[in-house]
């Protein structure tokens, strides 16, 4: 434990100790809530009033409210995962450097190492991704606060499992890459997808019927989907208070996929925490066998 404990301390003082690493990953979650804020703030506020049924009327705090909730979980749901991938490039590293080579001729075992640079790049991305959940919660009361305590405590939940999630699906994928070009490229990949694939930047309602099918079977899908739900939560509850009738509430979650449905069947909370949490493990164990296999194969 105390050679696992000092490869995780390793990895982290490196990470942070790269000030351009650390800092881009930093900065990113900011830059994307600004983009958000530019460029999508409008397109959502008109969306939101164009679903208000004629004769009922929605004053600019709650329209404001359910505006930053979608803008919020968006920038979590993609941060959550492309800053797990930028914190993993410390696995890349050592393989350019050669540091990789010193670490397994030392009494250090494989699984130690492997390990080592999972929970490192975990640690490193919590902290990025619970300093955009602080940004986050900071904008929604400047324009318009309606979440309770549940919500926020779910929102840290959901925040927790997506960044395990990111960074359990980066060290499988980083396991396999050995130059910088390589991690730049698919970066640049996940950076661009991800988005898009986990209905962050549009929601899958705006897609056809035969890509919402098949983007139902990705597991970043409920983990955007919780964050959403969470956000905005408190947002749909004071509509009810205020007299909204149920139907366009459901059709606007339905809109912005608070309400995911697989098949004609509904997905509930609880289902999509289990898809999440089963992902995260079938990652974790699937980088563990990777590990296995690659040092069998250099025996």
């Amino acid at each position: 434990m105390t050679g696992l404990g000092n490869l995780i301390r390793r990895n982290i003082r490196l990470f942070f100790k790269d000030k351009g690493m650390f800092f881009s990953s930093l900065i990113t979650p900011i830059i994307l809530l600004v983009l958000y804020i530019t460029f999508l703030a409008n397109v959502y506020r008109d969306s939101f009033a164009s679903a208000v049924p004629q004769g009922i009327t929605i004053d600019d705090k709650l329209l404001n409210g359910i505006v930053a909730g979608q803008l919020v979980s968006s920038l979590l749901a993609v941060s959550c995962v492309t800053v797990a991938f930028c914190s993993n490039l410390l696995m890349i590293n050592d393989k350019v450097n050669g540091a990789i080579h010193d670490l397994t001729v030392s009494p250090i075992r494989r699984s130690a190492l492997a390990l080592g640079y999972f929970i490192s790049s975990a640690i490193s991305t919590l902290i990025i991704s619970f300093s955009a959940l602080a940004v986050g919660l900071i904008y929604i009361y400047t324009q318009g606060w309606y979440m309770s305590l549940g919500d926020v405590l779910y929102l840290i939940l959901d925040v927790f499992l997506l960044t395990l999630f990111g960074t359990a699906l980066s060290s499988c994928v980083n396991f396999s890459l050995t130059t910088n070009g390589q991690a730049s490229a698919v970066g640049t990949i996940v950076s661009a997808g991800y988005g898009f694939l986990c209905g962050a930047y549009m929601p899958m309602s705006q897609f056809g019927n035969g890509l919402q099918k098949a983007l139902l079977f990705l597991p970043g899908t409920y983990g955007t989907s919780l964050i959403r739900n969470h956000a905005m939560a408190g947002t749909f509850r004071e509509m009810e208070k205020i007299g909204f009738p149920k139907e366009p509430i459901n059709g606007m979650m339905k809109a912005v996929d608070c309400r995911l449905f697989f098949f004609e069947h509904e997905v509930k909370i609880p289902t999509m925490y289990l898809v999440l949490a089963a992902s995260i493990v079938v990652l974790i164990v699937l980088y563990i066998l990777l590990n296995k296999f690659f040092s069998r194969r250099t025996k």
